[in-house]
């Protein structure tokens, strides 16, 4: 099942950490989680990250608005998470 509330945000700056992917997506409305995703072994972001908001109505303007969006230079992708897949 599909899950509209996360989106998934690529593209982005390297030095965007969570608490800034939160803050700029928090325009949109209430954030459940916000995460940048990092590389385990060096820590530093893989430029791609997950935002999950209260509900599909929020999720679904933040993705209508920042998809293509600059940011330091960068043309932000965004849209509907996909459901990850299983690991066997």
């Amino acid at each position: 099942m599909e899950d509209k509330k996360k989106i998934y945000v690529g593209n982005l700056p390297y030095t965007v950490n969570s608490d800034e992917l939160k803050k700029i997506f928090s325009e949109f409305g209430e954030i459940v989680d916000a995460i940048v995703i990092t590389d385990k072994m060096s820590g530093r972001s893989k430029g791609f990250g997950f935002v999950e908001f209260a509900d599909e109505e929020m999720a679904k303007k933040a993705v209508d608005s920042m998809n293509g969006k600059e940011l330091e230079g960068r043309g932000l992708v965004v849209n509907v998470a996909r459901p990850a897949r299983e690991r066997s």
